[in-house]
């Protein structure tokens, strides 16, 4: 079995606080890592996906969770959204550390009645599909050399890769192990029927969910440009009301996800336009009906999908490294751009240029010296990932980096 590097993270969680919640797309491998935590914790499992357990729960969750004893490890608890006030009740009384691991495949944050039942009770640990440091048996110490001001030093790693076919596997588990294109293909067609037919019913009842497979392949097609509300509703034949329902459901169920602009000026954030991105890079190649020898060919849409791969690899490494650090992107009014910025508690700043090409010049580090010259002490480091395989300073902590030091140790 494949080892989570969010691992540690829950035992820990587990360890001072009530409730554990482990929070992320549906098949990402939450219930394996629940199910391996209840074996070691000798703990009592119940999955709301069995229909008699998920009856039982929502017909009467305080006395569901009353005849409950010792830690318990509750899969799917988005289906049974009553057992949050049963729970912190329970919690009241007994404020033991670990009484309670729980898995979602709906993201609580953005539904206020779950998260606000157990605020200063729980933690929430976000679980993504397999990162590539996870597929290659290691834990990635990228970030941390990043902010260290090491990553210079980064030994160079061959670039044998064949990086397109890593693009069209994804993370996901299933898909991720099938060796066939057509029966990865097959899993993702069924997966997203699951999640957009049942998943997102089960959590809302909005009109026009038929529109909802057309929307998620139109957004597929535009991972890594900005979100533009007015072009999307237009092409997607949707009032913008519907849109933004749609969309936040789309992110609820984890499937897409804005990454925000970053600016100096906090206040400047909220009105600059977000960038599109997919959880999986999998998941967005076969949206758009793209094969790896498609992306060989096409070099635009293999930079796109390569962005949204990175963000995704970032987001997962943050889960477990530093869950308080931030990704944004980063775009002037003159179009001076930078594809991600990563922020930390301390203020410090690190920001990445994602290149598909074994070629770099000067000119690509333009903006990323402009922005370190700008923030100054608070700019930790700035690198360009890219196809070659050597690592090369370029400047007062500037760096050209290979694209697989993103995963190594």
């Amino acid at each position: 079995m494949i080892r989570r590097n969010i691992e540690d993270a829950v035992h820990q969680a587990l360890a001072d606080t009530p409730v554990v919640l482990l929070n992320g797309p549906r098949q990402a491998g939450k219930t394996t890592l629940a199910q391996m935590i209840t074996e070691q914790a000798d703990a009592r499992y119940y999955s709301l996906d069995d229909a008699a357990t998920l009856a039982s729960a929502a017909g009467d969750p305080t006395g569901f969770v009353r005849n409950l004893s010792g830690p318990v490890v509750i899969d799917e608890i988005q289906k049974a959204p009553d057992l949050f006030p049963a729970i912190k009740l329970a919690v009241d009384k007994d404020r033991q550390p670990g009484r309670f691991l729980l898995t979602g495949s709906a993201n609580v944050m953005t539904l206020p009645r779950l998260s606000e039942s157990l605020a200063g009770r729980m933690e929430i640990i976000p679980l993504f599909p397999f990162s590539s440091g996870e597929l290659a048996g290691q834990r990635e110490g990228f970030l941390k050399r990043l902010f260290d001001g090491t990553i210079a030093g980064t030994m160079p790693v061959s670039v044998k890769d064949d990086l397109p076919t890593r693009l069209v596997r994804g993370g996901y588990p299933e898909a991720a192990q099938r060796e066939s294109d057509d029966r990865r293909t097959a899993w993702f067609a069924s997966y997203i029927s699951t999640i957009l037919q049942r998943d997102v019913r089960d959590l809302a009842r909005v009109e026009a969910l038929h529109a909802l497979p057309n929307l998620l392949k139109l957004l597929a097609a535009r991972v890594s440009g900005s979100l533009n509300l007015a072009d999307v509703s237009r092409d997607a034949g949707l009032p913008h009301t519907t849109l933004n329902r749609h969309l936040a459901l789309l992110e609820t169920v984890f499937l897409v996800h804005r990454l925000p602009a970053w600016s100096p000026n906090l206040g400047k954030r909220l009105v600059k336009a977000p960038k599109l991105h997919l959880v999986d890079s999998g998941l967005a190649c076969h949206l758009i009906g793209a094969d790896a020898r498609r992306l060989t060919e096409d070099r635009p849409l293999l930079g796109r999908l390569l962005e949204t791969f990175v963000v995704s690899e970032l987001r997962k490494q943050l889960s477990w490294t530093d869950p308080r650090a931030s990704l944004f992107h980063f775009r002037t009014a003159a179009g001076s751009e930078v594809d991600v910025m990563l922020e930390k508690a301390d203020g410090s700043v690190a920001a990445i240029e994602i290149k598909a090409s074994a070629t770099v010049g000067a000119s690509d580090f333009n903006a990323l010296t402009a922005l370190r010259d700008q923030l100054g002490k608070r700019f930790a480091a700035g690198i360009v990932l890219y196809l070659g395989d050597q690592v090369v300073p370029f400047g007062d902590k500037l760096t050209l980096v290979p694209l697989p030091a993103l995963w190594a140790k």
